[in-house]
């Protein structure tokens, strides 16, 4: 899908998908990349010291306000969360983040790019994401460290 912003999006179903070429070298309209637009609620789990800080103003930037914690305890519209290899249990971790998450909102996982230090193996968030109740959709590369997968919680029945 192309773009002004050379940004990098690829479907994820079907096996292995042609990517376009993406600028990766500055994390500015991530937000926009990731459909994120202002007044939206979005919580960020699995902060380190080991984070993208531009991506992270680039997102609140986008949505105007600062993303909450683990500890809101109110319904938001999308959770970030930054996962690597030593976090733990990739399906544990994204059932987690869907305590707060609204009926068919979307989880950004940020995990590190393939070759970095703490990378995940795609397939292993292919096979933990149908697990965890989700559907994923599409990746997007947001920054020269960082890639993003989303992921969408099912609709809840009214």
């Amino acid at each position: 899908m192309p773009s002004s912003e050379g940004d990098l999006v690829s479907s994820t179903s079907g096996g292995q998908a042609a990517q376009q070429t993406a600028d990766t070298s500055a994390s500015a309209g991530a937000a926009d990349r990731l459909g994120l637009t202002r007044g939206m609620v979005v919580q960020e789990l699995g902060w380190d010291s080991d984070a993208d800080e531009s991506l992270r103003e680039s997102i609140m930037d986008g949505i105007d306000a600062d993303m909450v914690d683990g500890e809101y305890g109110n319904v938001v519209d999308t959770v970030v969360l930054w996962w690597r290899e030593d976090d733990g249990d990739l399906v544990d971790g994204l059932v987690d983040a869907l305590t707060d998450l609204v009926g068919g909102g979307t989880i950004w996982l940020l995990t590190p790019r393939v070759g970095r230090s703490g990378a995940i193996d795609p397939a292993d968030i292919s096979e933990g994401a149908p697990i965890a109740g989700l559907s994923q959709t599409t990746t997007a590369t947001v920054s020269k460290e960082w890639a993003a997968t989303r992921l969408e919680a099912p609709k809840t029945v009214s």
